[in-house]
């Protein structure tokens, strides 16, 4: 089922995971003329259930992710369980033919990586992993600012993650505060920043300096850490991402170029905007919004559609995918032994 598959019929999409990122990918799977949601896979019938009714699908429920793969005819497997199960449900899908789209993390083991990247290579299908910011309006007005030299060329930059997490006050806290479920401060969230960060910069690290720490022992890991990038051309990078902060969400980017600086949805460049005094804001969705654009589902899992039906590869494939997650694992190695870590790593 890999390249184009330009047909009057519908595609058929089988959902991994019944929680709320599935629930925003079904939406917008059924508003699609190009697809149609038919089978859901869960740890319990009842969730599975719950979900075909409220979205009012015809699809199959599945306890037995592979008894769907077999079954169902799949053409794309939206993967949105929990992170230490994507890398053996993207591997069997890409195995079975399926396009993937893959919530992020890919994986939670840096072992896992490359093999679920040689799975979808073999199987010759279109992946994209969700980093579903690339499709927020301030990422996007950033980006589109950047792309007309608005503040020249970037030589340093600092995007944070900054959202303190709660048992009983957060959803899914109970899996991605363990190692095995949520992997990490920077697997379980932090990955946004990161990502964030090689999208404004579109250069290349070579080495990852990094240290973490943490005081909320609901966590098995350390859920506050800092890394810092140096990047080919000798520009510097940081991101901070903490899941312990007592403070409102906060997604933070600062972009500091030879014309001029970006800070959020703030923006000063002088040669840019002839006679620009101060700080230039402008109104705009930021990722700390509560709007429904803060996650812009719609925009990302329409983008993997389209390039499935046009038999293109995606903004976010897997390729683009594995150079952040190397990132983190170097990241991680880095603050285990207080030494930096070149990369790539291969």
């Amino acid at each position: 089922m890999g390249g184009s598959v330009m047909t009057e019929r519908k595609l058929r999409v089988g959902i991994a995971g019944p929680g709320w990122a599935a629930g925003e990918h079904i939406k917008v799977f059924q508003a699609s003329p190009h697809t149609e949601v038919v089978a859901l896979f869960g740890n319990t019938i009842e969730r599975c259930l719950q979900r075909k009714a409220e979205y009012g699908l015809n699809a199959n429920c599945y306890t037995d992710y592979e008894q769907m793969l077999t079954q169902e005819n799949l053409d794309i497997v939206s993967i949105c369980t929990p992170n230490h199960l994507h890398a053996r449900e993207a591997i069997l899908a890409a195995e079975a033919g399926c396009h993937l789209l893959i919530e992020k993390p890919v994986v939670t083991r840096p072992e896992d990586l490359y093999p679920v990247a040689r799975a979808i290579d073999k199987a010759g299908v279109k992946s994209l992993v969700g980093f579903v910011l690339h499709w927020n309006p301030m990422f996007q007005m950033i980006r589109s600012l950047l792309d007309r030299g608005a503040v020249g060329d970037l030589f340093a930059a600092e995007v944070d993650y900054l959202h303190g997490l709660a048992p009983g006050k957060t959803p899914g806290f109970y899996w991605y505060s363990k190692v095995e479920g949520g992997g990490s401060s920077l697997l379980a969230a932090g990955c946004h920043a990161v990502d964030g960060l090689r999208y404004f910069m579109r250069k290349e690290a070579v080495e990852v300096q990094a240290y973490s720490t943490g005081r909320d022992k609901h966590f098995e890991y350390d859920p506050t850490i800092m890394l810092q990038l140096r990047f080919a051309d000798g520009s510097i990078g940081k991101v901070h991402s903490s899941l312990e902060v007592k403070m409102p969400y906060k997604f933070s980017v600062k972009l500091f170029g030879t014309e001029g600086t970006v800070s959020d949805n703030e923006i000063y460049a002088p040669n840019f905007f002839p006679g620009q005094k101060d700080w230039a804001a402008i109104p705009t969705v930021t990722p700390n919004s509560g709007d429904v654009t803060h996650h812009p589902y719609r925009g990302e899992v329409n983008h993997f559609i389209q390039c499935v039906v046009e038999g293109r590869d995606t903004d976010l494939d897997i390729h683009d995918a594995v150079k952040t997650h190397e990132i983190i694992f170097a990241a991680e190695e880095s603050a285990r032994t207080g030494k930096p870590v070149s990369l790539p790593v291969r």
